[in-house]
């Protein structure tokens, strides 16, 4: 039986808890703050962190100051879905055979996928502009797809390979047993009981894929019409000022499918990551 926090335990884990949640929510409370703050006020000197004229103008007038904002929240959307769905099609087979299958070259191949993570992908940026250059796929969707999907593989396959190594073997011997084949057994009888572990993996793809478009997009396409949110964000910069608080009323917005996937799908999040936590 645990026992019960005494008083000054509560106060250290309270007060870890306020200080962790301050760096946390910082930068989200500071940018909506700037974005209902007009622009003359937010250089002021001294610097007043609220102002008496704070309105949501800056929401409203943000759709006309980049007038394709919305499409490049759905192209955003687009391709994230897309890098998702096409990792997934190559992580959960690749994670189950690195999970079950002994084969040559099997931790050489983890290590590699280790080491992918470790490379940055400005790095590649230039050899992979040459290859699609070649492909003759700029300017397109399918140039900001492949390069995400690619980035995101590694990642994925070692956090469904660790889940998929918790779920008993005897499942798979007794679906053997029975006649099954091994692609049956891991879509019929593994993949339902991976479920949890699956969504983690697809709402970090998510996520990721959503985070990296800015230097892909930039280096990949010049068409306007496909630019995903972070090159649309871009637009705000101008030649000679930034409009800060348009800028951060956009950022907020672009950042709203992320915040939603979260909160509909934490009970996955939640069951994915705790699974295996006790020991029967």
């Amino acid at each position: 039986m645990i026992n019960k926090y005494r008083w000054y335990e509560f106060v250290l884990i309270y007060a870890g808890l306020a200080l962790f949640l301050t760096f946390i929510l910082a930068p989200f409370i500071t940018a909506f703050t700037v974005s209902l703050r007009p622009m003359q006020s937010l250089f002021s000197i001294p610097y007043r962190f609220l102002s008496d004229n704070m309105t949501f103008e800056a929401y409203w007038e943000m759709w006309s100051s980049v007038p394709l904002l919305a499409r490049y929240m759905i192209n955003s959307i687009f391709i994230s879905s897309a890098i998702t769905i096409c990792g997934l099609l190559a992580i959960v087979p690749a994670a189950y055979a690195f999970a079950r299958f002994e084969f040559s070259g099997r931790t050489g191949l983890l290590a590699g996928f280790l080491a992918v993570n470790m490379v940055s992908g400005a790095v590649l940026i230039i050899p992979l502009y040459k290859v699609m250059q070649q492909l003759g796929v700029l300017n397109t969707y399918f140039a900001m797809i492949v390069p995400g999907t690619a980035f995101v593989i590694p990642t994925g396959i070692w956090l469904l390979r660790s889940y998929l190594m918790k779920i008993p073997r005897e499942l798979e011997e007794a679906a053997w047993v029975d006649g099954a084949g091994k692609l049956y057994t891991m879509i019929r009888v593994i993949l339902p009981i991976a479920l949890p572990g699956i969504m983690v993996v697809a709402i970090a793809t998510f996520i990721a894929a959503y985070a990296q478009q800015f230097i892909f997009a930039l280096t990949f396409n010049s068409v306007n019409e496909f630019n995903p949110l972070p090159v649309g964000l871009f637009q705000f910069f101008g030649r000679q000022t930034v409009v800060w608080n348009e800028l951060m009323a956009a950022s907020l917005v672009g950042i709203l499918p992320v915040l939603l996937l979260y909160v509909f799908l934490q009970r996955y999040i939640v069951a994915g990551l705790t699974a295996g936590a006790v020991k029967e």
